[in-house]
């Protein structure tokens, strides 16, 4: 049996939804950085069409272009080519994602603050969630796979009047990390919120993995999606029903693997959840 098989059988459809988690972008970005940092990216074409690199503060642009030469070569040795973002990162950010906003490239307003981090994972400030995808910067989620005693999962249907995903099947719950967050607050909060449940409720919870995915937008923001999941599993025991809180769930049902399987292979799940469960199932 090769690594590509199992006790399911080889799944074709597997194959392609992973070499779908990461995709380099379908448009070239450039670096965007704060404090000489890199935090994501963006797209030439968005500064022009949004007149972001018009965008000033107190008389100075918030946002330009690293020093270049006309051979197209940086002629500060200590600043990189990319777009940088002026002043103090929070601030700044702040003031980017509302014109951003204005100019209607910023997805859902969630008047939530995301993390802003260096690469070496150092916090240089935060940013709206709703701007994320059109700067590039990472976002880190967490997801909670629950499992009944049975080995039936428990699987949510999305709600349809969510702006990403409608209608789908995903995890037992799954949602963003915020800047005030740790991930393990946002374990507890999130499966409050999406399945009524409190984490002591749970049997067997333990951390699973760590899911990448980097890809285009698809919304024609012009965004680029990079995000870090981690992932844990549970056993929700016999007579405790997840009851969502948040109206962000439209059902929640009890599926056997083979029906988990056939529903992925059909598209009904969202990327991360099928990546996710394809794991937990060893597919």
């Amino acid at each position: 049996m090769t690594g590509d098989e199992s006790a399911h059988g080889f799944q074709p459809w597997l194959v392609t939804l992973r070499a779908g988690a990461v995709v380099a972008p379908s448009t070239p970005r450039e670096p965007l950085f704060s404090r000489g940092l890199r935090i994501g990216s963006i797209e030439p074409e968005l500064v022009v069409v949004s007149q972001l690199d018009r965008l000033l503060h107190e008389g100075t642009p918030l946002l330009r272009r690293g020093r270049q030469t006309e051979a197209g070569h940086n002629d500060n040795e200590n600043e990189a080519a990319g777009w940088h973002v002026d002043g103090d990162t929070t601030r700044s950010l702040a003031l980017v994602a509302g014109h951003l906003r204005a100019a209607g490239f910023a997805g859902a307003w969630r008047d939530e603050q995301l993390a802003v981090n260096g690469p070496d994972g150092q916090r240089l400030g935060t940013v709206e969630r709703g701007v994320v995808r059109a700067l590039g910067i990472p976002t880190l989620a967490v997801h909670l796979v629950g499992s009944a005693p049975d080995g039936r999962f428990w699987i949510q249907q999305r709600a349809f009047d969510k702006p990403n995903d409608p209608g789908m099947w995903d995890t037992l719950m799954g949602g963003m990390v915020s800047a005030a967050d740790s991930v393990e607050t946002a374990l507890a909060r999130e499966t409050w919120e999406e399945a009524g449940l409190h984490t002591d409720q749970l049997q067997h919870l333990r951390h699973g993995g760590r899911l990448e995915t980097a890809r285009p937008g698809t919304d024609g923001r012009m965004g680029y999606v990079t995000e870090f999941i981690d992932w844990y599993t549970c056993t929700v025991p016999d007579g405790v029903t997840p009851v969502n809180q948040d109206g962000e769930v439209e059902q929640f049902v009890l599926m056997t693997a083979g029906e988990v399987i056939a529903r992925m292979g059909e598209g009904e799940f969202t990327t991360e959840a099928a990546l996710i469960l394809a794991d937990v199932m060893g597919l």
